[in-house]
């Protein structure tokens, strides 16, 4: 399996930025899928997680009403994350990752993850 993210970049505080993640090899019928955040010297955090078979989705506290993790409507490979609202506490390496049979609040809280994607980098100026 193949993880690929993609849309990071430079973003003005209050901006909004969506990031993508493309998994090949996969049927995300059975995965979980992921977006887990690491900044400079800081642990790495789960931030939302999509269970794309059902819909199902966690965000953590630090993005809530901010962050929209969704599956793409015409490519089931590929699962998005909408970032508004961004506070410069946002800037980070962003990672995505799948996970067979995810409950996908553990998934972000435990930052569970099989396939991981090499990041794309989010800096947030003022």
């Amino acid at each position: 399996a193949q993880v690929e993210e993609s849309g990071g970049g430079l973003v003005q505080v209050g901006g909004s930025l969506r990031l993508s993640c493309a998994i090949s090899g996969l049927n995300l019928n059975n995965y979980g899928v992921g977006w887990f955040r690491q900044a400079p010297e800081k642990e790495r955090e789960g931030v939302s997680c999509i269970r794309t078979k059902d819909g199902a989705t966690y965000h953590s506290d630090s993005v809530k009403g901010r962050f929209t993790i969704s599956g793409d409507n015409a490519n089931a490979s590929v699962v998005h994350l909408q970032m508004n609202n961004i506070r410069p506490e946002d800037t980070a390496d962003y990672y995505c990752a799948a996970y067979p049979f995810a409950d996908v609040e553990r998934m972000c809280v435990l930052k569970w993850g099989k396939y991981w994607g090499r990041g794309t980098q989010v800096t947030v100026y003022s």
